[in-house]
């Protein structure tokens, strides 16, 4: 083992701070392809001079980090970056927690230059950091941390291991007199910037870290210290525990800064790994170990100025500066230069919400100071929200459940509420987070109607081999979904961005305001000439005359009438998305990334509504026998997807039982639901970071195929079970309440019978019994009668209505049959699933009793049902996993997957 310097019973190699950090270190950072290595190294490098000579990523040799300064060489190992003739002294170990300890046995083993390591990694185990320690006992080398930001020297400008200083250190890390040894690694910096307030500059900056080891701890520091002729005094920031501060010995003035009193309270570590309490090295103790050391007896605040020439004690970091100038005077000491700024408050944006205040608490805008003015200028310019990136696979930012009422909710429209919504609210709320407008409406039904005869696309022709080959109407959607890619949207998603960049530089506030004064919208040569339209484009034209008739309004549908060429189908696409996204946008509910993803979306919905009906329902500017000018004119998407379904022209009672049911079905569970986690699955696998990587088209495969007959199709099964019941009976209409039908005969009937099923099972010893479709719920049981809330709500809904449905009776009148008869304990509730099966079979009543509706087509029916209401769902889940997951995050972790044999 090397010499080491001091009287410390254990190996430390640094002698004054001047050694810590300095120009001729230089540098191997361990993982440097990580996240946060590639976010702060280039930043120090550059600052640096740079300073790291190459990084190890196991699998990625030959690549490099980009930086300012020049490029970081990558190996796979150490030892390969020292055989290609790098030379260091120093290493950073970004690695994770069961990583660390073998990345510095690796950067020790074979590296006989090697002086200091640098541990950015937290949550060591004890026996890690403890073998962590005897390497570098070993070998004389000195260590950093755990849970370090690195270090940093003001006066050489280096740093070495983290982000002290921020993105522009040169900014905050000022030359002065002044060291910093902090166990937070984030209020380092921010000390050094509270210090330029009151004219001090820093020397060296150490973030010690507070896992359960600190290697370069307090008494270490103290030393270096008192050997440094460049600093004249230090700032300590402390949390509890440990006992370093106890064995520290200052010679030079000190203010130590103690948090953390309130964890006192506390029976478990909070915060950084080693910040226990309610020991003998909690808060109250440390202020007394300072207390002694400074020569004080209290605590210095602005009121209380309490200090000696040694230092003193605060617990606010806002006091350090104050308490610095009074102990530096009291040592003869005058300050490096002027301050710089204050830290009265200085708001730097603001807004009274039109509150009058008094003039003390309204308050000036002041410019910000850097670099946090660059950041307000941009947000200023920012359109739209930027949502945090975090760990999505069983989370969403789109949909709830409400656990006590089980009833989901999507951006906080509860599936009750959207039942009584119709299918262009509930797109909208899926596309842009509200519901919308009458005018948002007329956008929807126009974008979405105009598209949906797909006469001679390659999408049709690929759904209707796969609906000849037999295939599920999930599988049929998918076949056409999968054609169109990210090329077939390109030109309306460039031209939307293109929009909303140029209309928000001319200042436009009310996107409705089609006469507004728009000369200043300025777009350039490139974008301009993807607007006009090639000869006669058949789909904007007929969106064009669709928009009139509505009268929707549209700045960006004005800007584009007045121009001198006739814009072509995805131009039109692209103002009716920007109309859409107006509003959201300004009001941060949604972001660019969503802004920019609706035509795609809207183009998606145009298909998989299409393509749910047979190739011949697309003939002659026909869908569904109706005029393609009457629907992007004058009918709403609610009725004329009804239609689809049914396959016939429908009756307004009918398309509110549709409606209903798409609302009824917008979302599951929440996240969880198998079809939504096939969708976010499928965008976490593009890197949702990257969105222009993202297919929403595969994404929505990804939800198609996790349909299946159990989960979209199993609607079908209490549709299955009202056959039974109703077969060889006579009933006309479903919604005629006389109907002349003994439905508690009928219920009691079917009771007599399960009574008899389940008598022979028990005795036969069958373990598992079949359940009753639509009967029982598990969460609503506690109760003499059972009731789910969402088939109340449907039943008070249809009541106001006045509306009847003979199947819905039935049901209510099976469960008390079968608490009459002794078969259940209580009177089961009717639940979610026999109110959609009792809706969806009224009307397609009609046509199965004309025979003309198979047993086979309604169970398609059913499912097609689900699929297009899911399918909106998932959008905007798609949209929020996009918005805010992370690549890869839907995975489930290696020590969760199991052989089962």
């Amino acid at each position: 083992m090397r010499n080491g310097v001091g009287d410390f019973k254990y190996f430390v190699g640094i002698s004054s701070l001047a050694q810590v950090a300095n120009r001729d270190d230089r540098v191997c950072v361990l993982n440097v392809l990580g996240a946060e290595s590639t976010q702060v190294t280039p930043v120090g490098h550059a600052w640096s001079g740079g300073n790291v000579v190459f990084g190890t990523s196991p699998g990625r040799r030959g690549q490099s980090l980009r930086t300012p300064a020049r490029d970081i060489p990558v190996y796979n190992s150490v030892r390969e970056g020292l055989a290609d003739g790098h030379r260091f002294n120093c290493g950073v170990v970004y690695l994770p927690p069961a990583a660390a300890r073998d990345g510095v046995a690796e950067l020790i083993r074979v590296n006989p230059e090697l002086r200091k390591i640098f541990i950015v990694t937290e949550k060591l185990t004890v026996r890690d950091s403890r073998e962590i320690r005897a390497l570098g006992q070993q070998r004389g080398v000195d260590i950093f941390g755990a849970n370090s930001l690195g270090v940093a020297d003001s006066w050489n400008q280096v740093r070495i291991g983290g982000a002290l200083g921020g993105d522009k250190p040169g900014e905050i890390l000022q030359k002065g007199s002044i060291a910093i040894f902090s166990n937070s690694g984030g209020f380092s910096t921010t000390i050094a910037g509270y210090l330029l307030s009151a004219g001090w500059g820093t020397t060296t900056l150490i973030s010690s870290g507070k896992d359960i080891y600190i290697h370069f701890a307090a008494p270490e520091f103290a030393f270096a210290l008192a050997n440094d002729k460049r600093t004249k005094a230090a700032v300590l920031y402390c949390e509890p525990g440990g006992h370093y501060e106890l064995d520290a010995r200052f010679t030079k003035p000190v203010i130590a800064c103690v948090v953390g009193r309130w964890k006192s309270k506390l029976t478990r570590a909070v915060g950084h790994a080693g910040a226990l309490a309610g020991g003998d090295d909690d808060a109250a103790a440390k202020e007394r170990w300072f207390m002694e050391k400074l020569d004080v007896d209290a605590v210095f605040t602005p009121e209380h100025p309490v200090f000696s020439a040694r230092g003193a004690v605060v617990t606010n970091i806002a006091h350090i500066p104050h308490a610095l100038d009074v102990v530096m005077r009291e040592n003869g000491v005058r300050p490096d230069f002027a301050p710089q700024g204050s830290l009265g408050l200085k708001p730097w944006f603001a807004s009274n919400g039109g509150v009058p205040l008094s003039r003390e608490l309204d308050l000036d805008v002041v410019e910000a100071i850097p670099p946090y003015g660059d950041e307000i200028a941009r947000l200023e310019k920012q359109i739209g929200t930027v949502f945090p990136r975090q760990p999505m696979k069983d989370a969403s930012g789109a949909s709830q459940l409400d656990r006590k009422i089980q009833v989901a909710s999507l951006y906080g429209v509860s599936m009750l509420e959207a039942a009584g919504h119709s299918l262009e609210s509930n797109l909208c709320l899926s596309l842009v987070h509200e519901p919308g407008s009458a005018n948002d409406h007329a956008l929807i039904n126009v974008a979405v109607g105009a598209a949906l005869n797909l006469e001679n696309d390659p999408m049709l022709a690929a759904a209707q081999a796969a609906r000849e080959a037999g295939n599920a109407p999930n599988a049929v959607l998918a076949a056409a979904l999968s054609i169109l890619g990210p090329r077939r949207v390109e030109r309306a998603r460039r031209l939307l961005d293109a929009f909303i960049d140029a209309f928000a530089e001319a200042g436009l506030k009310d996107a409705l305001d089609d006469a507004a004064d728009l000369d200043a919208v300025e777009l350039d040569a490139e974008t301009r000439a993807l607007i006009g339209a090639q000869g006669t484009d058949r789909q904007a034209e007929l969106m064009l005359a669709g928009l009139k008739a509505r009268g929707a309004r549209s700045a960006f549908l004005g800007w584009l009438s007045r121009l001198p060429v006739r814009p072509n189908a995805d131009a039109v696409l692209a103002a009716i998305g920007a109309t859409l996204a107006w509003g959201p946008l300004q009001r941060k509910r949604i972001s660019r990334v969503t802004a920019s993803n609706l035509p795609w979306f809207i183009r998606l919905f145009s298909a998989a509504i299409g393509v749910s009906v047979d190739a011949q329902q697309h003939e002659g500017g026909r869908f569904c026998g109706i005029p393609a000018e009457e629907i992007a004119g004058r009918r709403s998407l609610t009725e004329v997807v009804c239609i689809a379904l049914l396959g016939r022209e429908v009756e307004p009672h009918e398309v509110f039982a549709f409606q209903t049911l798409v609302g009824l079905l917008l979302t599951g569970n929440g996240p969880g639901a198998i079809t939504l986690q096939g969708a976010k699955g499928a965008v976490s696998a593009d890197g949702p970071e990257s969105p222009d990587r993202v297919q929403l088209n595969k994404a929505m495969v990804g939800f198609l195929t996790h349909c299946g007959y159990a989960h979209g199709g199993n609607g079908y099964e209490g549709i299955a079970f009202l056959l039974e019941r109703f077969s060889g009976v006579e009933l006309a209409d479903p919604g005629d309440r006389d109907h002349g039908l003994d439905l508690g005969a009928m219920a009691r009937r079917y009771a007599e019978e399960y009574a008899l099923y389940k008598a022979g099972a028990k005795k036969a010893g069958s373990l598992e019994l079949k359940k009753i479709p639509g009967v029982h719920h598990p969460v609503f049981r506690d109760k003499p009668v059972n009731l789910d809330p969402r088939e109340e709500h449907i039943r008070r809904l249809l009541e106001a209505r006045g509306e009847y449905n003979v199947f819905h009776e039935l049901y209510r009148a099976l469960v008390q049959a079968l608490f009459d008869a002794g078969i259940t304990s209580n009177v089961y509730c009717v639940n979610i699933d026999a109110v959609i099966a009792a809706l969806l079979l009224k009307i397609l009543w009609t046509s199965h009793r004309a025979g003309t509706c198979t047993p086979e087509a309604l169970e398609t029916a059913a499912f097609t049902l689900f699929v297009h209401a899911r399918m909106i769902g998932s959008a905007a889940e798609i949209d929020d996993h996009l918005n805010r997951g992370r690549n890869m995050d839907t995975r489930t972790p290696e020590k969760q997957c199991r052989f089962v044999s």
